[in-house]
C-alpha cells in the first residue's frame, strides 16, 4: 500500500491548470487569475484631503490667523484656482488639495464666519494630506497571478480600474456513482439499496473548491454501463468514480476501465478510512476513484481532491491546512494505516483548540462526519496519547462539507 503522502505527490504532480479565460470584474470572486492585475491608474490621482476642513498654506496656519476663504473643493469638484498668501479653501475629505496648499485646517480646529476662518489650533505641513499615488500607481502589479480572489481583491481590481480579469477556467469535474445498489435521493429504492448521497456530497466539495462539477447517471455493476458513462466524462479535467474500488466481484472500475485504455498509476493507500483508492488516467482524463463508503470518499476528497482542485484551478500544489489542537480523550496507539478521527472542536480554558473524536468511527456513518468539525490525523505506528496532548487536524469548515 502507497503512504498517503506519497499518493498525494503523485496525483498533484500529474495535474495541469485549466487554461485561462477573460471574465467580467463581477464574476472575479473565487476565481484564481492566470496573469497579474496592474493598475491601469494612479491612486489617489491627486494629492487629497483626508479631513474636512480648509485647505491652506502652513506658514499662514498659526493659531489666531484669519484667512480669507476664496472657494471650495468638495470630491468631485475641484477648486480651479491657486491658494495665496493669506487664503484658504474650504475641503471635504477626497477633495483635490489645490495648488498652493500644503496643510490641512480640520474642521473642529477653525471657525468661520462672513468669509473669513480663524485658526483655533496650528496645522502641521502635509498634516491629512493623502498623496497623490499613496495606495498605488499606474502600472504597479496590484494582484499576482496563481492568487484567488476575495472580496478585497475584488475590490482593489476595481479601484485599479480593471473592468476584466484573467483567470484560469473552472475545473470541470465528472462525478459518477456505481454500484447496482444506489439510487438518486427521491428516486425508488432498488430491493436491498441505498440512498447514494456520494455524488452530491462530492459535488458540492467540487463548487466549494470552485471546481464546475458535472453529475453523471448512476451506473450499475456493469462494465459497459461503466466504461459507457466514463467516457462521457474523457471532456473534463478529472473524473471522480464513487464505488467499485475495491477488489469484489463486483468491484468493476478498473475492469470497466481496462480495456477503454486506462493507465492505471497506483490502487490502495495506507490510511484509514479509505484504503481502496484508485489514481490513473483515461486517454488525457485524469481518474480519482474513491471508495463507496461515505465517510471513506469524503475523507479522501479531502486528502486528494481538495489539493487536486486548488492545482488545476492554478493555485500551488499544497497539502490540507492543518491546525495544532489538544485532545478532548486519550488516543489509542495506531497501526500501520494513517488514520482520520472525526472530532469536535471547542476551546479550554487558556484558549486553546480541543478535538475530541467521536466514540464510534466506522465509516459508513455519515452522520458523525455530518456533525465533525475536524480530523485528527494519527500518522501510522502513532503512540497512545494522553488527554490534551498535542496533534495535528484538519479543520473541515475550511471545505464547505
Amino acid at each position: 500500500m502507497l503512504a498517503l503522502e506519497e499518493a498525494r505527490t503523485r496525483i498533484l504532480a500529474a495535474l495541469e491548470p485549466t487554461p485561462a479565460e477573460t471574465v467580467a470584474l463581477a464574476e472575479g470572486w473565487g476565481r484564481v487569475l492566470a496573469r497579474p492585475v496592474l493598475a491601469r491608474l494612479t491612486q489617489p490621482p491627486a494629492d487629497v484631503s483626508a479631513m474636512d476642513g480648509y485647505a491652506l498654506r502652513a506658514a499662514d496656519g498659526v493659531a489666531g490667523a484669519r484667512l480669507a476663504v476664496i472657494g471650495s473643493s468638495p470630491a468631485g469638484h475641484p477648486f480651479a484656482g491657486e491658494v495665496g498668501t493669506g487664503q484658504a479653501v474650504r475641503i471635504f475629505t477626497g477633495g483635490f488639495v489645490p495648488p498652493g496648499a500644503d496643510a490641512i485646517l480640520v474642521q473642529e480646529d477653525a471657525e468661520e464666519a462672513d468669509g473669513i476662518v480663524t485658526v483655533k489650533e496650528a496645522v502641521q505641513p502635509g498634516r491629512w494630506i493623502r498623496r497623490r499615488g499613496l495606495d498605488f500607481a499606474a502600472g504597479e502589479t496590484l494582484l499576482p497571478a496563481g492568487r484567488r480572489l476575495t472580496a478585497r481583491d475584488v475590490g482593489l481590481a476595481a479601484a485599479g480600474n480593471n473592468p476584466w480579469l484573467t483567470v484560469h477556467r473552472r475545473p470541470r469535474i465528472g462525478i459518477l456513482a456505481t454500484g447496482d445498489e444506489i439510487a438518486l435521493p427521491g428516486d425508488p429504492i432498488p430491493a436491498g439499496g441505498i440512498v447514494s448521497s456520494n455524488a452530491h456530497a462530492l459535488a458540492a466539495l467540487v463548487r466549494a473548491g470552485g471546481g464546475e462539477p458535472i453529475i453523471l447517471p448512476i451506473a450499475p455493476d456493469d462494465r459497459d454501463a461503466i466504461a459507457a458513462a466514463a467516457g462521457a466524462a474523457r471532456a473534463c479535467d478529472m473524473l471522480v468514480t464513487s464505488g467499485g474500488a475495491s477488489v469484489g466481484e463486483h468491484d468493476l472500475v478498473q475492469k470497466a476501465l481496462g480495456p477503454e485504455g486506462f493507465a492505471l498509476d497506483f490502487w490502495k493507500i495506507a490510511m484509514r478510512p479509505g484504503k481502496p483508492l484508485i489514481w490513473g488516467r483515461l486517454g488525457r482524463t485524469p481518474v480519482l476513484g474513491l471508495p463507496g463508503n461515505p465517510v471513506s470518499a469524503m475523507v479522501c476528497a479531502v486528502q486528494f481532491l481538495v489539493p487536486a482542485l486548488a492545482v488545476l484551478s492554478g493555485l500551488p500544489a499544497a497539502p490540507p491546512a492543518t491546525m495544532l489542537v489538544r485532545t478532548g480523550a486519550p488516543l489509542a496507539a495506531n497501526d500501520k494505516r494513517f488514520d482520520h478521527l472525526r472530532a469536535s472542536l471547542s476551546t479550554d480554558r487558556d484558549g486553546h483548540p480541543v478535538a475530541t473524536p467521536y466514540p464510534v468511527q466506522d465509516s459508513s456513518m455519515l452522520a458523525t462526519l455530518a456533525r465533525a468539525e475536524a480530523l485528527i490525523l494519527r500518522a501510522p505506528h502513532a503512540p497512545a496519547l494522553p488527554e490534551g496532548a498535542e496533534v495535528e487536524a484538519i479543520p473541515l469548515g475550511q471545505f464547505g462539507i
